[in-house]
């Protein structure tokens, strides 16, 4: 019979792709979320009786655990970008990884993120970090992957900034030397799946994933604009600017926190030495080769609009 994997956080942005990889390569796919009618988008991809959903809160031990009960591999996706991030990040793994220990599942993975570490300035980057070791220490031989920033057609990352030069006529780049990696979704995805798939090779081991590009936050944000044909001038904020901003809030549409700050002030690129894509295969996209499919949106009048406006 073909491996359940039960998908904790399916019906997010990298939740979709996972569980398309994992029909694809013919598994059943249990997709635990709080509210299950969220993620019934994902039926239609796969045959018939391939997908499940249940109700779980991977905050809560008992829930995870029935959620899991009679899985081959176990995925934990969940994340925040705000709000009680020890809660989600920390216990969220820990129950998680216990759950597929309790009910016999032979692999399991933590999606992280580049940066996370009990010692991050960020409580973000901390509660990463913690989580990944209560996954370990929860479940033994537990594969840890940690992406760069993620970009796909419904990111909340170069849409935000997009949708902000359709509107305004200056685009402020705040932390603008900061250096990210973009990695597409997809590449991500088949990484997770391959990873719950085929234990005997990635249990036990951490992977960073990032694209084939390291771009600054300045530089990414001129590709932006040439990508949906909006020529608007870049403004680069002094740190001193940038770091009140945090603190208050800034542009409608584009917030960041105090914590987000902090994070900005370490670059979320992959680490010398670190394994990551060639482990399984796999040849990142480049940016340029995928976004400007969704962007093209963005311009004014479309795909057959003026590439400047």
């Amino acid at each position: 019979m073909a491996k359940l994997v039960t998908l904790f956080g399916g019906a997010g942005f990298l939740g979709r792709y996972v569980a398309q990889e994992l029909l694809s390569a013919g598994a059943r796919v249990r997709v635990a979320e709080r509210d299950p009618k969220h993620a019934f988008f994902v039926k239609p991809l796969g045959g018939l009786g391939q997908t499940q959903f249940v109700a779980a809160d991977v905050t809560k031990a008992e829930s995870a655990r029935r959620a899991a009960q009679g899985s081959d591999a176990v995925i934990n996706l969940v994340g925040v970008l705000k709000g009680d991030f020890r809660t989600v990040h920390v216990d969220g793994a820990r129950n998680a990884a216990a759950a597929a220990t309790a009910t016999g599942a032979g692999a399991f993975v933590q999606v992280s993120a580049i940066g996370a570490d009990p010692e991050a300035p960020s409580a973000y980057g901390r509660s990463k970090g913690e989580g990944e070791a209560a996954a370990r220490e929860a479940f033994e031989g537990a594969t840890i992957l940690r992406p760069s920033i993620l970009f796909g057609a419904e990111d909340q990352f170069l849409n935000r900034f997009a949708g902000m030069a359709q509107l305004a006529p200056v685009l402020p780049v705040i932390r603008p030397e900061a250096k990210f990696q973009p990695v597409w979704v997809g590449d991500v995805a088949r990484a997770v799946a391959t990873a719950a798939l085929h234990p005997e090779e990635y249990a036990g081991k951490t992977f960073e994933l990032g694209g084939p590009e390291v771009l600054s936050m300045e530089a990414l944000m001129g590709w932006l604009m040439k990508a949906t044909g909006r020529n608007r001038p870049l403004l680069p904020l002094p740190d001193s600017v940038g770091g009140l901003m945090a603190r208050f809030g800034w542009l409608p549409g584009a917030p960041i926190t105090q914590d987000q700050w902090l994070m900005l002030q370490k670059d979320n690129v992959v680490s010398a030495g670190m394994p990551g894509f060639e482990a399984f295969g796999i040849t990142p996209s480049p940016l340029a080769a995928l976004a400007p499919a969704w962007l093209v949106s963005y311009r004014r009048h479309g795909r057959f609009g003026a590439q400047t406006a």
